[in-house]
C-alpha cells in the first residue's frame, strides 16, 4: 500500500498507476450475501449445479458485487493523509468484461487520471480502477470511480 502525506501528494500522483491490490477470494458465500442483499437470485449466482452447466460452468459473482468492492480494494492500494473526510460521489464508464467465477480471486490497480478543486478543501477525484481477475487477460470491471476528498 501506498500511502500519500496530504493534497499535494494526492495532485503529483496523477497519472501514475498505484497497485497492484492484494488479492481478494470471491467465495460462494459473499456472493449469496450479496443476492440477499440485492435480491437478485438469479441462478447464475445461486445455484451451483445448475451453474455448472451453464455458460460460466460455474456460478459467477454479481457484476454489482464487483463494483461494490472497489472501496474495499482501493484501500489496499493508497491511502491518503490528512483528510477529514472522503464521498462517493458517482461512476463513468462502468463495464464488465470478464464475469468472476466463484472461488476465484480479484484485485485491483488504480490510476488517478483527474483531479478537480471543491471549494476551499475540497478535491474532486477521477480514478480509474481495474479490477483483474486471477488468471485472466480480461479484467472483471473497469471504472472511473468520481469521489470527493476533503482536507
Amino acid at each position: 500500500m501506498e500511502t500519500l502525506h496530504g493534497r499535494e501528494e494526492l495532485l503529483a500522483s496523477l497519472g501514475r498507476e498505484l497497485g497492484p491490490g492484494e488479492w481478494l477470494e470471491i467465495d460462494q458465500g459473499r456472493i449469496d450475501g450479496f443476492a440477499d442483499v440485492t435480491g437478485d437470485h438469479q441462478w447464475i449466482h445461486i445455484d451451483p449445479e445448475r451453474a455448472a452447466t451453464g455458460p460460466f460452468g460455474a456460478t459467477v459473482a454479481h457484476g454489482f458485487l464487483t463494483l461494490s468492492l472497489v472501496p474495499l480494494l482501493l484501500d489496499g492500494i493508497r491511502r491518503v493523509e490528512g483528510t477529514r473526510m472522503g464521498l462517493n460521489y458517482g461512476l463513468e464508464r462502468v463495464r464488465f468484461p470478464s464475469a468472476v467465477r466463484s472461488g476465484t480471486r480479484v484485485r485491483a490497480r488504480s490510476t488517478l487520471i483527474d483531479a478537480t478543486e471543491v471549494g476551499d478543501d475540497g478535491l474532486q477525484l477521477v480514478t480509474r480502477v481495474t479490477i483483474e481477475v486471477e488468471g485472466s487477460e480480461k479484467p472483471a470491471c473497469v471504472a472511473d470511480v468520481v469521489t470527493r476528498a476533503y482536507f
